[in-house]
């Protein structure tokens, strides 16, 4: 716990002085009865339980008035609280080497079970949207909050060749912000491709002039939606996958990174074709540090279950500081409360 004005911690100074007047108008208090009354009147007037009694709403007073001064230090503390996530972009690798068998059944069948499971346990209000990667990358269904809708596009998931990566990031930030400008063709083609394709040089120039500055904002601090890629292999066309993550990093979304199968590999037979399928953990591992999000690893179906309980957490709860002034005072009301409570039904007077 931490606080915003540590300064007024020094009026705690006041507390063992408050201890010591009242320590000392006891005895004063005392000296005065003994004048008036003999010693064993006094005693007989005075029980266990009222002696006992009759210092406890003082002292429900001092902790009220203790707690009070932490108040005015306006406390800080990292607190569990829900999130406000309203969008999440699932970016799956479809590649060909999902069809390896070290997760069982195998791994794309693993990963749509698991992804259907986690879409299950969000909140209705969050929206979901698919992103599916291989050669290319395309968003096969807008976020929605129609989770019939999510769960039919995942399982329409066909394997095709190739691993983009950074495509399937791209496409995502494109369908979390389709009205911000995102040239993904430009990204993915480059910019001599993407003049051949049908746009000229001066059209995309006068877009650009139209497009509003961006200004970058800290990695995470987009607190309304989230990516999470789940991916089985290295990059083997399309962008670099780190230039889409510094891309996702300076619009604030985290990206939750997920690694799937053996780090070391297995051959694979696809099409006539035969490769060694190398999970790339260093790559999905920068991704997720350099947009504050996280790396998950999962070797086997049960883990990649695990592994989507705890992004439905960290999704729905997120740990940030906050101030917890309100808590500290509410505390104090109530002992104040107690204590002037106690003292009208003991002694018919407060305090």
């Amino acid at each position: 716990m931490s606080f915003q004005w540590p300064e007024a911690l020094w009026l705690l100074l006041a507390i063992p002085l408050l201890v010591a007047l009242y320590v000392a108008l006891l005895r004063r208090r005392k000296k005065l009865a003994l004048r008036y009354a003999s010693l064993s009147l006094v005693k007989e007037a005075l029980t266990q339980g009222q002696r006992f009694r009759r210092h406890v709403p003082p002292l429900l007073f001092l902790a009220a008035l203790t707690l009070m001064i932490v108040a005015i230090a306006r406390p800080t503390a990292v607190l569990k609280l829900p999130t406000k996530q309203e969008t999440v972009i699932l970016a799956i690798d479809v590649s060909g080497s999902m069809r390896a068998r070290d997760v069982e059944p195998n791994r794309l069948v693993a990963a749509q079970n698991a992804a259907k499971a986690f879409i299950a346990d969000l909140p209705s209000s969050t929206r979901v949207g698919v992103v599916a990667f291989a050669g290319t990358a395309n968003v096969v269904q807008s976020p929605t909050h129609s989770r019939e809708d999510v769960i039919a596009a995942i399982d329409r998931f066909q394997l095709q060749r190739g691993t983009a990566t950074g495509s399937g990031l791209l496409v995502a930030l494109d369908a979390l912000f389709p009205e911000a400008g995102i040239d993904v063709s430009a990204a993915i083609y480059g910019p001599e491709r993407e003049s051949s394709r049908g746009r000229s040089l001066d059209s995309r120039d006068q877009s650009d002039k139209e497009k509003p500055e961006f200004k970058p904002v800290p990695p995470g601090s987009y607190t309304s939606a989230a990516i999470i890629l789940l991916s089985d292999g290295q990059r083997t066309t399309g962008p670099d996958p780190l230039k889409a993550a510094k891309i996702a990093a300076d619009r604030g979304v985290r990206v939750y990174t997920v690694g799937v199968g053996t780090v070391k590999g297995e051959v694979i037979g696809f099409e006539g074709w035969s490769f060694r399928a190398q999970l790339d953990e260093e790559t999905l591992k920068a991704i997720a540090h350099m947009t504050a999000g996280e790396y998950f690893y999962a070797g086997d179906a049960e883990q990649l279950k695990k592994i989507y309980k705890t992004l439905t957490s960290r999704l729905v709860l997120e740990q940030r500081e906050s101030e917890i002034t309100a808590l500290f005072a509410a505390a104090a009301a109530v002992l104040l409360l107690a204590a002037a409570g106690l003292s009208l039904a003991w002694f018919n007077r407060i305090l």
